[in-house]
């Protein structure tokens, strides 16, 4: 403030504050003597004398709030009043009442959704957790599509029924699920099915025999994919495969080709989410022996050749100990670490 005093009696208060950067309140307010004990008293904000009442502001806030007005902007509400012969405020102060009670937006009471808890499912070993989905084939023209249904074990990655119908049905659904919980002699109380929320997936004849069969089941929160991932990234990776054909000619071509997929997706394909192993070995517990072997021959390349390991001895890649669909933050830290 001196620099202001020094100056302005050269180029005037206004033009010195300019110059500096400074408003003249700050400098007037610096220069006023300050009483002694008595600390400066807040600033107190006045009400304007054409400002409306408390009681008239709620009146107009019950009317925007009405069954009649709920869902038109304020334009439209002071339009129609004024052509009643009614005026009860301008627009301008029909917006700043309902931004003072955070209702700018949308007045309506809104449908609230249910809270849906995101699965959390983990499998360490096979025949704990199965994921299920279907996928459309496209038929020979527009509007005929078949329906795959997939079931496929989430540890071992191993497809343990699979079935190709020409529509979406529960009743099919529920008969496959029972035919392969058959075939992989599930006990009660032994594994969890979790699959995604459309309409087979939800229907009573599946509830109906999972409760039956003493089964578990889970499903992923509606449009999240990443729910469901293993049944998807499965779809994925057939629909990638050379050999699928954008279009089948009948139902029969679907299953011939479904046939040799699934095929060689359980005994050739080496899944790089189960140390390299095929999906049927890491099912039916010949894992352990595989790594063993693979070891060896790794443990031999670097007994002849050291030099070419610069770091450290070939280890051969490992089963996970555990599959999780939407693993705890804990687990995801701990494997981030290791």
């Amino acid at each position: 403030m001196n620099a202001v005093i020094a100056i302005e009696k050269d180029t005037g208060t206004r033009e010195a504050c300019k110059a500096l950067g400074i408003p003249k309140s700050s400098l007037y307010r610096a220069m006023k003597p300050e009483q002694p004990g008595h600390p400066p008293s807040p600033r107190v904000k006045m009400k304007h004398p054409r400002a409306l009442s408390f009681a008239e502001r709620e009146d107009v806030l019950a009317v925007l709030d009405s069954e009649r007005f709920q869902d038109k902007s304020p334009s439209e509400v002071y339009a129609t009043l004024l052509d009643e012969g009614v005026y009860l405020c301008s627009i301008t102060s029909m917006y700043q009442i309902l931004r003072q009670n955070n209702q700018v937006k949308e007045r309506r009471r809104q449908a609230r959704h249910p809270h849906y808890v995101k699965p959390v499912v983990r499998a360490m070993g096979p025949n704990q957790v199965w994921s299920w989905d279907i996928t459309k084939l496209l038929g020979p023209v527009k509007w005929i599509y078949y329906c795959l249904y997939v079931i496929l074990d989430i540890f071992s990655r191993y497809v343990v029924g699979w079935m190709i119908a020409p529509r979406e049905s529960a009743e099919l659904a529920a008969r496959l699920i029972k035919e392969t919980c058959q075939k992989q002699g599930i006990d009660p109380g032994q594994l969890i099915i979790h699959a995604d929320r459309g309409s087979s997936m939800t229907s009573k004849p599946v509830a109906s025999l999972l409760m039956d069969l003493g089964v578990i089941k889970s499903h992923s929160r509606p449009h999240v994919s990443n729910d469901n991932p293993f049944s998807e990234s499965q779809f994925k990776t057939m629909k990638y495969m050379a050999t699928f054909q954008k279009r089948f000619g009948s139902i029969e071509d679907a299953r011939a080709f479904s046939v040799d997929f699934f095929s060689w997706y359980n005994w050739e394909h080496h899944h790089s989410g189960i140390g390299l192993m095929v999906p049927g070995d890491v099912h039916f517990g010949r894992a352990q022996e595989i790594t063993a072997r693979r070891q060896e021959v790794l443990d031999r390349a670097h007994l002849a050749h050291p030099e070419r390991f610069v770091r450290r001895k070939p280890v051969a890649p490992q089963l996970p100990e555990s599959v999780w669909i939407n693993p705890p933050l804990k687990v995801i830290l701990s494997e981030g670490g290791a």
